[in-house]
């Protein structure tokens, strides 16, 4: 039989509402009181029914997570860290997947199916501001990624111009000169390729070395395979560099296996970076260095954004000023540029 509120209440001689007050975390119990209440929950085994609490508060207990591919494996892997957040907090979460396409995150935004959602983490690669302007619906959203808005939603991404200095700044210390960087967009103000551009053309300019744009390749998409493109028409090209810095791990991967086909050493001839610390990275024949953008950070900061909205909405009902909320990153230096340790 499941144990209710009503049995805690009896094994504690308290009142329900005393337990409910404890079990919901209310400030204004106290101490001994807590514990009193604590001890007749472990007793009795007695586990909060979420949905029945949602509900009471006038929620679905449902967060929404839209992401552009979540055959992405970055995007994989933040979806798994944010299911996993928000079910610390008892919330579900329903994925979207966008395809990065404007009508879709546009139905993300508008549909049905924001209606039935707490609140929304939307990771937009086309939607413009007067989409978002039109949005109706006043359950909390959260952007994440570069694209910004001047709007009062939540913006959560890391200094991708900072990022991609300290990609290039490791392999300018590594005695590396002519830099190429994979991935670039054919028009250039597309975030995020357009800020990791910029970070790798200003370090290069701290260092005193002229960004060749010969080093520049334009990529369709962001898979192994426009990785692989990409590394075959810079060598084609007779501009051979002697390290990369690519958009992203799976830019870096497939410009690796043409490396390999061509006869070239990772990292003597050909030093290699890359975006995002995907598991992948981590594996392969030469393991990959690259940026580790705090994935759990930002899944935190995420579903905690859209909770604590939630709150402030219960509490007084007023509007939303917009916050930037940066996590952090690291540079984590693997085979691709330092070579194989010896054994």
């Amino acid at each position: 039989m499941r144990v209710s509120l009503k049995n805690v209440a009896e094994r504690a001689g308290v009142s329900v509402k005393t337990v409910s007050n404890v079990v919901n975390d209310h400030p204004h119990v106290t101490p001994a009181m807590r514990a009193r209440v604590q001890r007749a929950i472990d007793e009795l085994g007695y586990r909060p029914n979420p949905t029945a609490r949602h509900l009471r508060k006038g929620r679905t207990g449902l967060i929404g997570l839209a992401v552009p591919e979540l055959g992405n494996p970055y995007f994989a892997e933040l979806a798994s860290a944010v299911i996993d957040i928000a079910g610390q907090h008892d919330y579900t979460v329903l994925l979207d997947h966008t395809q990065g396409r404007r009508e879709q995150e546009i139905l993300v935004c508008h549909g049905f199916r924001a209606r039935v959602m707490d609140g929304l983490i939307l990771s937009p690669l086309e939607l413009e501001h007067e989409d978002l302007a039109a949005r109706d619906d006043d359950s909390p959203l959260v952007l994440l990624g570069e694209r910004r808005y001047d709007l009062p939603y939540d913006h959560i991404a890391i200094d991708n111009i900072a990022a991609a200095r300290t990609a290039v700044r490791h392999l300018v210390d590594l005695g590396r000169r002519r830099i190429a960087f994979l991935g670039a967009r054919e028009d250039r103000s597309h975030p995020p390729a357009h800020l990791r551009f910029l970070g790798w053309q200003a370090e290069l300019a701290a260092c005193g070395i002229s960004a060749d744009e010969h080093l520049v390749v334009t990529a369709r998409s962001w898979d192994h395979e426009d990785g692989a493109q990409a590394m075959a028409r810079l060598l084609d090209s007779g501009q051979r560099p002697d390290a990369v810095f690519a958009y992203n791990d799976r830019i870096a991967i497939g410009a690796m296996r043409v490396m390999f086909e061509r006869g070239l050493r990772i990292p003597e001839d050909i030093a290699v970076v890359g975006f995002d610390d995907v598991t992948e990275s981590r594996y392969g024949a030469v393991t990959l260095t690259t940026i580790a953008p705090d994935k759990q950070a930002i899944a935190r900061l995420a579903v905690e954004s859209v909770i604590e909205r939630l709150k402030q909405q219960g509490e007084s009902g007023g509007s939303a000023v917009r916050r930037e909320l940066e996590p952090g990153f690291e540079l984590v230096r693997r085979e691709s540029t330092l070579g194989r340790a010896p054994r």
